[in-house]
């Protein structure tokens, strides 16, 4: 997984602030008859670990791949303190050193558009079993929501060039079908992947001024600002919305997207 961006700056922020798995997700996948019950699964990307312990969680072998160590360290503190034991391997999507024809599943959470798409499709094909499902999931918080508004005009007025990118792949691409970009779809096809469908659905997540500036420490935009211009900054974002908003829980809305492919065989 070769990024343009560096998640180690903000592993803290991730691990606290980016943990809104939807309880929803696992119970949308139950109905659509995937079980995660005794399967080896491969989470890609899996960053502080969030979608590895859910795997776990439902029973599931799982084995995390991620390529920042900062990101692992986190996900092994959580683990300890929550009483997980997963397996992480310091990896990227395109080459992870497992076994071939060995896993189930592979899930991606949040992390699909940072990866060379083209070499990591041809790494699951060799890691996942013929007939193996690839679940990719996206979710993050929707615009048009005044506290989201407010904050993206703060950043957008301190980012260099006063404009906020989509993130990684999503930048370059001229429509999106339920957050993935169009050209996605024909990759999977081409890479003989089978769309079985792709679905939306909406959850709330409640933060504090103090959780919401964590949750914006986590982002991408960020990434880029040394530690000291990235806390001044939330420390101004938190003043900023502490004086407009006083002491509220904001309820702000996400979305999820889903996309459940099957490995066809050759």
């Amino acid at each position: 997984m070769k990024m343009d961006v560096n998640f180690g700056h903000v592993a803290k922020n991730y691990a606290q602030y980016r943990n809104d798995l939807p309880d929803e997700l696992l119970k949308s996948l139950t109905l659509r008859g995937i079980s995660f019950e005794g399967k080896k699964v491969v989470d890609l990307g899996c960053g502080t670990g969030v979608f590895s312990r859910a795997l776990q969680k439902e029973g599931a072998n799982v084995v995390g791949v991620e390529p920042a160590l900062a990101l692992i360290e986190e996900a092994l503190t959580i683990d300890a303190k929550k009483g997980y034991r997963i397996d992480y391997q310091h990896g990227f999507s395109e080459d992870t050193s497992l076994r071939t024809d060995a896993y189930e599943i592979v899930t991606v959470l949040r992390a699909w558009h940072w990866f060379n798409r083209e070499k990591t499709l041809i790494e699951i094909q060799r890691i996942l079993q013929a007939h193996g499902s690839l679940i990719i999931v996206d979710s993050g918080f929707l615009s048009h929501q005044p506290i989201v508004d407010d904050t993206l005009h703060f950043i957008r007025k301190r980012m260099p060039n006063g404009q906020l990118k989509r993130a990684g792949a999503k930048a370059t691409s001229s429509q999106l079908i339920n957050s993935f970009p169009v050209e996605w779809f024909e990759e999977w096809q081409h890479a003989q992947f089978d769309l079985q469908e792709t679905y939306k659905f909406y959850y709330d997540v409640h933060f504090s001024n103090e959780e919401w500036c964590g949750r914006v420490g986590s982002l991408s935009w960020l990434t880029d600002f040394d530690e000291k211009e990235r806390n001044d900054l939330l420390e101004q974002l938190y003043r900023y919305i502490q004086k407009k908003y006083g002491h509220v829980q904001h309820q702000i809305r996400h979305g999820c997207y889903v996309a459940v492919l099957k490995r066809l065989a050759e």
